[in-house]
């Protein structure tokens, strides 16, 4: 698991900002959803092309979250990469710019809806009443990408906690635009995973500053419990 730092000079500036680390103390459960980005089987198998192979380390922070959801009334929301016929043409520049033509016909072959590795990774604990949603840009509120924000707005969440794979992409997109959509956010820095902790705690640095409230396991848990 990741070694999380959290750098003293942007503790410092955040203090001085807002007088506190924390920023929400005390969450509604009634209206929070547990936000769990791409664990999927393709980013944890070995070889592929996406693999992020610590992303099975927090595996059991998140189940772990999860069912502290379930206990509390918070909502679970098990979010999937996805490649579609539709986002190759509409996202052309990323599969076309950024992938070798071998890479890119790998990530096809993972990613798009209904192919295995498209799957959530078998030990991810998903309950009937959890939702599902498949989205199509690394963030998951951005136009194009899903209509999640429509489906939380629809049942009056306010709060998310992200969990997921990779911190430094998918999980600090969604974060990103759920703080500029009004959302609380809680990012979880050992429920969350990327490829070197370098770019994971890059990420927590810029959450806690300017994003989200950087919490652990222990801390969301029992805030759901409280």
């Amino acid at each position: 698991m990741h070694k999380v730092k959290l750098d003293d000079d942007i503790v410092k500036i955040a203090l001085q900002r807002r007088g506190r680390l924390r920023l929400f103390e005390t969450i509604d459960p009634k209206r929070t959803a547990h936000l769990v980005i791409d664990m999927q089987t393709g980013f944890m198998t070995p070889g592929a092309p996406a693999e992020i192979a610590p992303a099975v380390e927090v595996i059991p922070n998140i189940n772990r979250i999860s069912a502290a959801c379930r206990k509390a009334g918070a909502l679970n929301v098990f979010i999937q990469n996805s490649i579609s016929e539709e986002s190759k043409k509409s996202w052309s520049n990323w599969f076309d710019a950024f992938w070798t033509p071998d890479k890119r016909e790998g990530m096809y072959a993972t990613f798009m809806v209904g192919k295995p590795g498209h799957a959530l990774h078998p030990d991810i604990q998903v309950e009937p009443g959890d939702m599902h949603i498949n989205k199509f840009r690394f963030g998951t509120f951005v136009e194009g990408s899903s209509d999640l924000h429509a489906r939380l707005q629809a049942k009056g969440i306010d709060t998310v906690i992200i969990t997921g794979c990779a911190t430094n992409i998918c999980c600090e997109s969604t974060a990103r635009d759920a703080m500029m959509m009004n959302y609380k956010v809680l990012f979880v820095s050992d429920g969350t995973a990327t490829h070197t902790d370098y770019e994971h705690n890059s990420t927590l640095n810029a959450m806690m500053l300017t994003f989200a409230d950087v919490v652990s396991t222990e801390d969301v848990t029992r805030q759901l419990g409280g």
